[in-house]
């Protein structure tokens, strides 16, 4: 419930009538106050007496930052002072405009001086060389406030029209990197009501009022918006402030009060009647806060925050008020530690192998037998031994091997993505998506599908908070994590069914939560904190329980009846730990393969998992890999063969585009994906269209030619010669690609068919197909070979072995192409070839 404070300070006239605003050194030992007049006052915290003045300043100031050294302040002359803050002097012009300044700040080591003017560009001025400027024109438009974050990474720009610009400063040139719309409204530089930014003290979200009186929370991550301090002022926001833990959010309004907020809860835990207010300073260490009015009257207010909340001060730094705290999410990167408590040592001896070490050492009149008075390293320690070279005298090791913290690789549900406001993708696939949205107390879950004529779209009011869910053409799967004494529940609903009960929900043991779950045709697969695999049917019977190998689990992926899992193995050298992954066939309880590793390169962490259209594992890692796993029916035979290096993409050879990929799926013999731009890790809404890519397995990093437009025109720097060696080079990878690809495609079938004891007829059709077109592009890649000369006849030979044909009709063709380029010699060895094949000779040499 909100209290009201009974101390009530004095009013202390500093300034004459006008904007007047207030700042504390970093140390809190200092209190700097500016407004209209020439008179700027510096008050000794603590002390009661009359400030220190310095009356040499600019009149009509308007804005002031200090450090624990300097203070600067900005005045509607176009002026940015710096004055030196032990000798209470003036001490240079930083900076000057040709139109009135609006606000200034100091970054957190004070090195730069972020200026707000009414030009169009803000300026930052090195505050001891102010030589060296930067500047930030892409917003466009005259800024009203601006703050750096907590680490002086970023500058914030709260502008005119509206909109908070977010630069970059991590280069030289500073970057404009977002443009955040729709959270302040359009103010007038000299308008009373503020749009002030205020950073959180953790440095994850910053603060600022809104239009409709309330204070909006938007994160730096993902730029969105998270809690709001809403219901509290009846008149627009003019100042607000964190205290220094960020437990407390303070503002004032032009309803003549000043609020006090809890972070936690965002209620109003105090009222306080001030009128006017128009900047409020927390003390760094103590319950301590100064504010000024528009009458030029400075408030030095102790025990601001009542007693009964004082406590809160007294905590340590507090996370920002996020709807869905990332730190707060179940993660495997989070592992409980082991009983840490150091072990009691005992006190006992060490057997010496001699009398003194029976004796509890040597005698004490030999103690003093040698004097190490040269660091010779010859005195005994106290059991009467010399110490080791590469120990201190001590005993202890003089140069410790650091400890290397183990890391794990996080948990993550495939196809879905983080919490990004109030929204988040639940499942993204080729069926459809699942999305949810938080409404405070519930969420809507809304599943669209990308066929309307086989299923319809559907959305439903959940007061469960699934967090997580998978989709396929026979049903959706939901779950959510545990929550006070409610367990975690996993909820199936399929999209047909012929009985009256449509689906079924079940629920974990007590304090077991969802980690990843799949859902295939067969089968609903879950694995949870506890380190177990559940394995469900599609009507929730329980099917198998298991505990793997490798753990923390990660995350898995279904096919029919095989279900893939991926644990943290092993600990590398590096302090990361290996993903191990086992694929086994439920129904037939048989294992492909188990405990192999996950081939990732170092430093690289996996994106996603899954299986294709025609059921083959892929996964897609953080260096924008795609692999797929070759052989896997056969234990211990399998491989992880890449299909695609999203790097090497022409769209990307000119270096000026940089994007990333959020993987879908593998159909088609394509790479399904969402192009994500600006930095982007995960897609948000409105979705945005799939997009798919042909594979190319990572050959070269060279982009292929473009072909000229105007093959008539004549080019100083190219001739015909050269034109056809770069066609023939183009057309040679091409083909290079399509061998590879279409080998890869061909032992995965063949890998089918073997496992289904020969296969049906139309699985060993399309193998003798596929084996057909590896060999007409062999027959292709030939004929390139014999244009580019008989050189190259032993490659044109080498070819011709790697043909799969046995009637000796493709070896015919291959004696046709050679003869037809006129290469005599190879064709007498390619008949060679022929016959040996023929009369069952061909063998490996």
């Amino acid at each position: 419930m909100a209290s009201t404070a009974p101390h009530r300070p004095r009013a202390r006239p500093a300034h004459t009538q006008g904007s007047t605003h207030c700042a504390y050194t970093p140390d809190g030992s200092k209190l700097v106050t500016v407004g209209s007049n020439n008179t700027i006052r510096l008050y000794k915290t603590g002390f009661d007496g009359e400030p220190i003045n310095i009356d040499d300043c600019q009149e009509q100031n308007v804005s002031v930052d200090a450090s624990d050294e300097f203070f600067v302040v900005g005045s509607e002359d176009g002026t940015v002072s710096l004055y030196s803050i032990p000798n209470a002097t003036f001490d240079k012009f930083l900076l000057r405009c040709s139109l009135p300044i609006r606000d200034v700040a100091l970054s957190p080591d004070s090195k730069w001086c972020a200026v707000a003017s009414d030009e169009l560009t803000v300026k930052l001025v090195r505050t001891d060389d102010n030589s060296q400027i930067r500047h930030l024109r892409e917003h466009n438009k005259a800024t009203k406030h601006l703050a750096f974050d907590t680490k002086g990474s970023t500058v914030t720009l709260a502008c005119t029209d509206g909109v908070v610009y977010v630069y970059s400063l991590a280069s030289d040139e500073p970057e404009l990197i977002r443009r955040v719309d729709g959270i302040i409204g359009a103010l007038d530089t000299e308008s009373e009501a503020s749009s002030k930014i205020a950073w959180h003290p953790d440095g994850r979200a910053f603060a600022v009022p809104t239009p409709t009186r309330d204070i909006q929370v938007i994160s730096k991550n993902d730029w969105e918006k998270q809690r709001a301090f809403s219901n509290g002022h009846n008149g627009d926001v003019t100042a607000l402030a964190w205290s220094p833990n960020g437990a407390i959010l303070a503002s004032a309004g032009k309803d003549k009060k000043i609020l006090l907020w809890e972070t936690k809860t965002q209620s109003v835990i105090a009222r306080l009647d001030y009128a006017n207010v128009m900047d409020i300073s927390w003390h760094p260490k103590d319950n301590l806060v100064s504010f000024t009015n528009s009458d030029g009257e400075v408030y030095i207010h102790p025990d601001f925050v009542p007693e009964q909340h004082e406590p809160l001060l007294k905590l340590g730094k507090q996370p920002a008020p996020f709807i869905h705290d990332p730190l707060s999410e179940i993660s495997a990167n989070i592992r409980r530690p082991m009983d840490s408590r150091p072990m009691e040592v005992v006190d006992r001896r060490v057997r010496a192998g001699s009398y003194d070490s029976l004796m509890d050492g040597p005698l004490p009149e030999d103690e003093d037998f040698v004097v190490d008075d040269d660091g010779a390293g010859y005195v005994v320690n106290g059991n009467g031994k010399r110490v080791h070279d590469d120990y201190d005298v001590f005993g202890e090791p003089s140069s410790k091997r650091p400890h290397i913290e183990t890391e794990y690789h996080e948990a993550f549900q495939p196809g879905s993505t983080p919490w990004r406001g109030n929204r988040k993708y639940l499942c993204l696939n080729l069926i459809g998506f699942v999305w949810t949205v938080d409404q405070d107390g519930h969420n809507t879950v809304t599943v669209e599908f990308y066929d309307h004529e086989f299923h319809r779209d559907f959305h439903f009011t959940d007061t469960f908070l699934y967090d997580k869910a998978c989709l396929t053409e026979n049903g959706t799967l939901f779950s959510c994590p545990p929550r006070d004494d409610t367990p975690a529940t996993i909820f199936y609903r399929p999209h047909e069914t012929w009985t009256a009960r449509t689906d079924w929900r079940t629920q974990l043991p007590k304090g077991e939560a969802v980690l990843a779950m799949s859902l295939s045709d067969s089968f609903v697969t879950v694995t949870t904190t506890a380190n177990y695999v559940r394995v469900y049917t599609l009507f929730g019977i329980p099917y198998r329980v298991y505990r793997p190998k490798s753990a923390p689990m990660v995350t898995c992926a279904s096919w029919r009846d095989y279900v893939m899992t991926i644990g943290n193995g092993p600990v590398g050298a590096d302090g990361h730990t290996r993903l191990l992954y086992t694929i086994e066939n439920v129904k037939r309880d048989e294992i492909c393969q188990n405990e192999d590793t996950v081939a990732l390169p170092e430093g690289a962490t996996l994106k996603s998992v899954f299986f294709s259209d025609s059921g083959d594992p892929c996964i897609y890692d953080s260096t924008g890999t795609l692999l797929t796993l070759l052989h896997w029916r056969q234990p211990s035979r399998a491989s992880w063969v890449p299909l695609l290096d999203t790097k090497l993409l022409p769209r990307l050879a000119s270096g000026r585009k940089t994007e990333s990929y959020f993987p879908i799926a593998v159909a088609d013999n394509k790479f399904h994906c969402i192009i994500l731009k600006g930095g982007d890790q995960y897609p948000y809404f409105p979705r945005p269209l799939l997009s798919e890519f042909d594979f190319s397995v990572p050959l070269t990093s060279e982009p292929p030619k473009s072909k000229r437009a105007n093959p008539d025109a004549m080019d100083r720097d190219s001739s015909p010669e050269l034109d056809d060696d770069d066609d023939d080079e183009s057309e040679t990878r091409k083909l290079e690609q399509q061998f590879l690809l279409k080998g890869i495609a061909a032992a995965q079938l063949q890998d089918l068919v073997d496992s289904s004891s020969g296969g049906g007829h139309a699985q060993r059709s399309s193998l003798a197909r596929l084996e057909l077109e590896i060999d007409k592009t062999l027959l292709q890649f030939l004929a390139v070979e014999c244009r580019e000369g008989e050189d190259r006849g032993m490659r044109a030979l080498e070819l011709v072995e790697l043909m799969r044909d046995r009637t000796g009709r493709m070896v015919e063709a291959a004696g046709k192409i050679a003869e037809r380029y006129g290469r005599d010699i190879l064709g007498e060895k390619i008949r060679e070839v022929g016959e040996r094949r023929i009369n069952a000779m061909d063998d490996d040499d």
